[in-house]
């Protein structure tokens, strides 16, 4: 049930309340939006840029599940630090998947508009990050995550995947 919740409020803002209000609003404007069908490109671009970003956002919060028990939402966070799979790489994969995802969407109805919101996304969690989510896991975790913080960057992802020593 608190997957269900958190899968429900977080996403569904993400991918279906901010970009329905923002191509809702832009409707009828110069910034209007067209969906983008089969003999255009940026479907098929689209797809191919959501897929690594559905893969991604799965894996990872299946990952916060399983390895940390517990949940991508703030505030049910996992009781374990994860640092398995794609977070051997990146510290935020999961937010990188959703990137994807929302440049896919901005592909999809051709709209700048929607772009703008990747962009907002983007710089809103480097700023819950930097101020918020990372001092927190360093409170949470100390050492272990202070050690993960050196070794893995936050959203260029490492060519050779990072392995955390044995206490």
């Amino acid at each position: 049930m608190r997957l269900t919740i958190g899968f429900i409020t977080l996403p569904g803002t993400y991918f279906f309340f901010v970009p329905g209000a923002i191509l809702w609003i832009t409707d009828g404007s110069p910034a209007s939006w067209s969906l983008a069908g089969p003999a255009e490109p940026w479907l098929w671009i689209a797809i191919v840029v959501a897929t690594p970003g559905i893969v991604l956002a799965s894996w990872t919060t299946r990952l916060f599940v399983t390895a940390g028990e517990g949940t991508p939402a703030p505030w049910d966070p996992p009781r374990n630090l994860v640092v398995a799979g794609p977070y051997r790489h990146v510290r935020n994969p999961m937010i990188s998947g959703v990137l994807l995802i929302l440049i896919a969407e901005s592909l999809i109805f051709a709209s700048w508009p929607l772009f703008g919101w990747v962009a907002a996304f983007f710089l809103l969690n480097t700023a819950y990050f930097y101020w918020l989510e990372e001092p927190g896991l360093e409170r949470r975790f100390g050492e272990d995550y202070r050690r993960y913080k050196a070794n893995v960057p936050r959203w260029l992802p490492r060519l050779r995947p990072w392995t955390a020593p044995d206490h």
